[in-house]
């Protein structure tokens, strides 16, 4: 903690026109340096009793930690997904979203976008599209839904395998895969927020130039408690992440239909 971390960052390349036995310009490129600074940390802190460990058959403190572990990846998910939709580009966010359309309802407070079986393909393209109108390259995209807004997906037409372009429905599978340009990813952890009467959430879409993140586990320890007869185990994990291109990153703000 309190480490920075130096991103190379690509520059934008000039395209100039050509004529035949013209003079070449030559550009000398030069990438910026971003830092990233590692400012967060999360830990946990148990204690195994030595009468709990000699009374079970079960390795208590390697199950304990490997649930840590797991609780670890959703607090630091949680702090990542309630933060960076409010750095997206304003392009890419509200209900006249578009860089270049202008009218591209992705939603906003009062108002968002309601999801059904019925257009939820549409609000993926319409992310899609905010992302194409900012030039952003189609390879890498990727959107992070809702568990219920996954569900719509595989009540939509996509049922359908034909549709999909696949041999066994969703349905059957289960694998949401590729829609549009973008690869979908289900989680309990999007931002949520109560809206008037419903409970709206800020889902968002990208790519991977959008966002930078780093974590390490720089402590993973066990020590015999001095207090009482057990031992303790304790872990700390550091992390920082920072939004770099704010037209790399969508939010849409949905409730459920």
């Amino acid at each position: 903690m309190g480490d920075k971390v130096i991103i190379r960052t690509v520059p934008d390349i000039t395209i100039r026109d050509y004529s035949k036995n013209q003079t070449l310009v030559i550009e000398r490129p030069e990438s910026a340096n971003v830092e990233l600074e590692i400012d967060q940390a999360k830990y946990f802190n148990f204690i195994c009793d030595d009468i709990d460990k000699h009374q079970t058959d079960v390795a208590l403190m390697d199950s304990w930690s490997d649930d840590a572990g797991e609780q670890m990846k959703i607090a630091i998910d949680t702090a990542l997904l309630a933060d960076v939709y409010a750095d997206v580009d304003s392009s890419n966010a509200g209900n006249s979203a578009g860089a270049i359309s202008g009218d591209i309802a992705l939603g906003t407070t009062s108002a968002a976008v309601t999801v059904t079986a019925a257009n939820v393909l549409e609000v993926i393209v319409n992310a899609m599209l905010c992302l194409t109108e900012n030039n952003i390259p189609e390879t890498g995209r990727w959107v992070v839904f809702p568990a219920w807004a996954c569900a719509k997906i595989k009540l939509s037409d996509l049922k359908d395998a034909s549709l999909a372009g696949d041999g066994t429905s969703i349905l059957r599978n289960g694998r949401l895969g590729m829609i549009d340009t973008a690869t979908i990813y289900s989680s309990n952890l999007v931002a949520s927020v109560t809206d008037g009467s419903d409970t709206a959430f800020h889902a968002l879409a990208g790519h991977p130039k959008g966002i930078s993140f780093a974590a390490q586990m720089t402590k993973m320890e066990s020590l015999r408690s001095e207090s009482t007869f057990g031992t303790l185990v304790r872990g700390l994990n550091v992390y920082g992440y920072s939004v770099l291109k704010p037209t790399a990153l969508v939010d849409v703000y949905i409730v459920k239909g």
